[in-house]
């Protein structure tokens, strides 16, 4: 094999494998893995205010 050869079996490995990336990202099995894992930023903001509520009903 020369080295054109290897380069484009290399390059039809990458195509496929960027593919297959896509499609498993894309997939409706996947969307609810991927919403819960958008979400979670959000999740630290409700934990902090039920904290604070908490710390001024102790206080009052």
């Amino acid at each position: 094999m020369d080295i054109g050869t290897v380069h484009s079996i290399w390059t039809v490995i990458l195509f496929t494998s960027f593919i297959s990336i896509i499609v498993w990202a894309y997939s409706k099995r996947q969307k609810s893995r991927f919403d819960e894992a958008a979400n979670l930023v959000f999740a630290d903001d409700e934990l902090d205010k039920s904290t604070l509520e908490s710390e001024r009903s102790k206080e009052a």
